[in-house]
């Protein structure tokens, strides 16, 4: 069901240093190039794992803005997550049959630091955080992101909240999660608790 969460943050060396003194270590990433981000990776165990995004000082600013409303950030936030599917063109058509679209479909790639291309298709990360919905991913051939991402830590629970839970579980069900826990709540909210060796961890 879970691809992986995105965890943004204004800086992320910071950000980066600041999980590791909590007990969850991360591995570099690498940049995506056009994009003007950069990440690190945390394996969750069970197909899932963490990614920490921030700008990218490397890259120049781009022309759009950076995913995951890194631009407008004073502080980390759980702000996105993705869920995985095996062919990405036919999980777009049916959202779509549903009643829900998730958007085009786009190719990324990105090198990993030992010089490794990944390459994968995902529709877009939703423009408004945090969000609810989940943007869809296939990874193709490519070797999924949690095989090379620092081990140990573990997801122990992700759950949604929102106003309209039941108009949320609609759309879900569009994409095809139907195991996920939506709570009511004030406002749209992300919130997952991570455990590590030596702490719990708690994003939101």
């Amino acid at each position: 069901m879970i691809d992986h969460l995105v965890y943004a943050t204004p800086d992320l060396d910071a950000t980066v240093a600041d999980l590791a003194g909590q007990g969850l270590a991360l591995s570099p990433g690498g940049s995506h190039d056009g994009r003007g981000t950069r990440n690190a990776l945390a394996d969750l165990g069970g197909g899932a794992y963490l990614e920490v995004l921030g700008p990218d000082p490397d890259q120049p600013v781009p022309g759009e803005p950076r995913p995951g409303g890194v631009d407008a950030l004073t502080a980390p936030r759980l702000v996105a997550w993705a869920t995985p599917v095996a062919d990405l063109d036919d999980a777009v058509a049916a959202a779509r049959a549903r009643g829900h679209d998730p958007g085009a479909a786009r190719d990324m790639a990105r090198l990993r630091g030992d010089g490794v291309r990944l390459a994968w298709r995902l529709t877009p990360m939703p423009a408004t955080v945090p969000a609810v919905l989940p943007f869809l991913i296939a990874w193709g051939d490519t070797e999924h992101p949690s095989v090379s991402a620092a081990h140990g830590a573990r997801l122990e629970s992700f759950t949604v909240a929102h106003p309209d839970p039941a108009a949320v579980r609609e759309r879900l069900a569009a994409l095809g999660v139907t195991d996920l826990t939506v709570e009511p709540a004030p406002e749209p909210a992300l919130r997952a608790v991570i455990r590590t060796p030596s702490a719990r961890v708690e994003l939101a």
